[in-house]
């Protein structure tokens, strides 16, 4: 139970999502989050989830890799839902997208890695609603996907 794997292929060229991902205004429309700022490599993301009844969380990832037009990833702190709990001194997650074309269209892949890092006490609940939100979000991107 140390990552997480979900693939989805997508009815859009490698372009295209590749731009929903990285695009942080786009990124953020099916993501359900507002970004204060656009991705870059080794820099912090900062922003809040939109999404109804997250909207009290702040969104913080530290952007490890923008490699165009295959792969993007970031650390964070899965499930940090408590804004009573400090986070920043555990271990983060590395969340990496992966691109490949695929016909006409595309295969995104993307990978949580690094649960076994995290305290126990917070573990198990990460890793299954991280799960279950990873499977979500790849219903939200080829929605997005489908309606732009």
């Amino acid at each position: 139970m140390d990552s997480i794997e979900q693939t989805i292929t997508l009815d859009a060229p490698l372009d295209r999502v590749w731009r929903a991902l990285t695009d942080y205004r786009e990124f953020g429309q099916w993501f359900g989050v507002a970004l204060d700022q656009p991705f870059s490599a080794g820099a912090a993301s900062t922003g809040h989830i939109t999404s109804k009844g997250y909207e009290h969380i702040r969104w913080m990832a530290a952007v490890e890799a923008i490699e165009q037009p295959s792969r993007f990833t970031f650390r964070w702190h899965p499930y940090a839902i408590d804004p009573k709990r400090d986070y920043s001194n555990e271990p983060t997650t590395l969340v990496a997208f992966h691109l490949e074309p695929e016909g006409e269209g595309t295969r995104l892949r993307v990978i949580e890695r690094g649960f076994d890092t995290l305290p126990d006490s917070r573990r198990d609940e990460a890793f299954r609603m991280n799960s279950n939100g990873w499977a979500a979000q790849m219903r939200n991107i080829r929605d997005h996907l489908a309606s732009s």
